[in-house]
């Protein structure tokens, strides 16, 4: 009786740890056909796998695992540069983006099994948690990360962030002193932005028109309002700010995500499956 007891307790701490991680991870149970890598086991694995960056150029250039290939999933050759990967080695391949709320390593990975490569998988802790676990492991800027005090500090990254009713109302009141940009891919954004007529949509896979915009920003002292789908993208977005001698900038706190979320609250939507 008492051993039955126990095997009790343990199968509800079990399910219960389960349930958290599916709650930390919302892709998990949005994408359940993809199959998963570890943390730990990925820097095990790190010399017999194929790591896969599916982020933006601008992202991956940023901050990335060391020898990631990158392979931005809003690509139109995406599947075929995969499989031509795949043609010339049987290892496994891992993909990884931004963290537990970013999920284009689910969707590369799904969309390379649709496209007949075998042995994919989904490492997705994201990148932010493998550069603080394992700076010696990482890149930033092109050169390694000697430690994780040299990526920008989260205290840094939080003066920036607004609500998104205040980055709203700031960006209006800024009216042409401001530029707002949605950097969300095509997958993420769908047909339209939230502030049409006045922000400009520019993917960071498109590193020149950005490169442009942010050029503009800095000649005419213009601040700039930049969201992203879930508020993780903008933080590696900040180092080109940066390097750009832009000073006036701001994100959306939480992103998209965080807008569609304000919404439901004033309409009074008290739960959502975002």
């Amino acid at each position: 009786m008492q051993v039955s007891k126990i095997v009790i307790i343990l199968l509800g701490l079990l399910l219960t740890q389960i349930a958290a991680a599916n709650e930390s991870f919302p892709g998990r149970k949005k994408y359940p056909d993809v199959k998963l890598y570890e943390m730990m086991q990925l820097n095990n694995d790190l010399n017999k796998v194929i790591v896969i960056d599916a982020r933006s150029k601008l992202e991956y250039e940023t901050l990335r695992i060391t020898n990631a290939v990158n392979i931005p999933v809003s690509s139109k050759t995406f599947e075929e540069q995969v499989k031509a990967i795949r043609s010339k080695s049987t290892k496994p391949i891992v993909f990884y983006c931004n963290g537990h709320t970013c999920f284009k390593s689910y969707i590369a990975a799904r969309k390379a099994h649709r496209a007949k490569v075998k042995g994919v998988y989904a490492y997705d802790a994201g990148l932010f948690s493998w550069a603080q676990t394992y700076p010696n492991k990482s890149q930033l800027l092109g050169k390694s990360l000697v430690n994780k005090n040299q990526i920008i500090p989260t205290k840094e990254f939080k003066k920036r962030l607004l609500t998104p009713d205040a980055f709203s109302n700031l960006a209006s009141k800024m009216g042409d002193k401001s530029i707002i940009l949605d950097v969300r891919d095509k997958y993420q954004r769908g047909a339209a932005g939230f502030f049409p007529g006045q922000e400009k949509w520019v993917s960071l896979d498109d590193k020149e028109k950005l490169n442009k915009i942010l050029s503009r920003a800095a000649k005419e002292n213009k601040s700039l309002f930049i969201y992203d789908e879930v508020g993780k993208q903008v933080r590696w977005l900040q180092y080109a700010l940066d390097q750009a001698s832009i000073k006036n900038y701001y994100f959306m706190k939480k992103g998209a995500k965080g807008y569609y979320g304000q919404m439901m609250k004033e309409f009074g939507i008290k739960s959502t499956n975002m």
